[in-house]
């Protein structure tokens, strides 16, 4: 087992750390992520696939929607850590969930715990720091849950201008909810693999520290744009009967990837230039991915939330 520092529990939210005095580190501005570029496109075809009987004040909010997308990572501000890195040091295990750390024998037990701290007691019990082995499915898990409660106030608000308040109150929590969502889709966010291989290595997988960024950031940005995206989302919108399955499917279905995106690494190295058509198309189908289950998650938190007939 490794080594539990607070370096590591910041790992995800860091390239490189300046250490106060204290000897918390700082988390940098520089911080690998899908970048604005993945995380807009994600929310942008996942706006763009909503059935025509979502509401339209929300239909209507997809600008809003994709600039939210990212904005988790903007709270990653520099000049606020250097006054306080509280919120950067708290947040950072929201964006990732290294599965590897949990045994496969005992991880149906863990998610299957009522909250996100009765999940971080389960791991405690195995010797297991849940800062360290990331709390997604739950993050994704709670602001579905409120996005859900609020579209019931908003189906029973008693006036037009209450009915304003709470459009705003879900625009921005569902453009929050895409962050994590997006986060979800990319491999490296599931795995302890996250920045260049770690651990033995027979078939030469890349372990450069700039893997992570070289994939998300950088490649997606020179090569990808919507039209590669919104083909592969699909039209037809899943309500989910339970969402704790369905998020947990949906990492699952990410981390068994995660060789396989070390594997196109090997074959032609994620970068501003690479030119290769299946690492398109395996990046592609990843922000798909992402773009369908946020959409699937918008449209269960509506249709659950009451009467779909609602006034609009």
């Amino acid at each position: 087992m490794r080594t539990i520092s607070l370096s590591i529990i910041v790992r995800r939210a860091v390239l490189s750390c300046t250490v106060l005095a204290c000897g918390i580190p700082l988390v940098s501005l520089s911080r690998a992520k899908w970048g604005e570029v993945g995380h807009r496109l994600t929310a942008q075809a996942a706006a763009a696939a909503l059935p025509s009987d979502m509401p339209a004040f929300f239909r209507n909010a997809a600008p809003q929607l994709a600039y939210l997308n990212p904005e988790p990572d903007r709270w990653r501000s520099r000049q606020e850590q250097d006054r306080d890195p509280a919120l950067g040091v708290s947040s950072a295990a929201d964006h990732f969930i290294d599965t590897e750390m949990i045994p496969a024998d005992r991880r149906s037990n863990a998610f299957a715990a009522r909250t996100r701290n009765a999940y971080a007691d389960t791991l405690r019990a195995l010797g297991v720091n849940a800062e360290v082995a990331g709390f997604l499915p739950f993050r994704i898990l709670e602001l579905t849950q409120t996005l859900r409660i609020e579209f019931g106030l908003w189906r029973s608000a008693p006036d037009a201008k209450t009915r304003e308040w709470i459009e705003a109150r879900i625009i921005n929590d569902a453009g929050i909810l895409g962050h994590y969502v997006a986060d979800g889709s990319n491999p490296a966010h599931t795995s302890v693999q996250f920045n260049g291989w770690v651990g033995a290595n027979p078939h030469g997988y890349a372990t450069d520290k700039r893997f992570h960024s070289r994939f998300e950031s950088t490649y997606v940005q020179a090569e990808l744009t919507l039209e590669d995206v919104q083909p592969l989302v699909g039209s037809t919108a899943r309500v989910f009967p339970e969402l704790r399955p369905a998020i947990l499917s949906y990492l699952n279905e990410t981390f068994s990837e995660v060789e396989h995106l070390y594997q196109l690494d090997k074959a032609a190295p994620f970068d501003a230039g690479t030119t290769s058509a299946e690492d398109k198309q395996f990046t592609a189908a990843r922000l798909a991915a992402g773009s369908r289950m946020l959409r699937d998650l918008w449209w269960t938190a509506w249709i659950t939330s009451g009467d779909s007939a609602s006034p609009r």
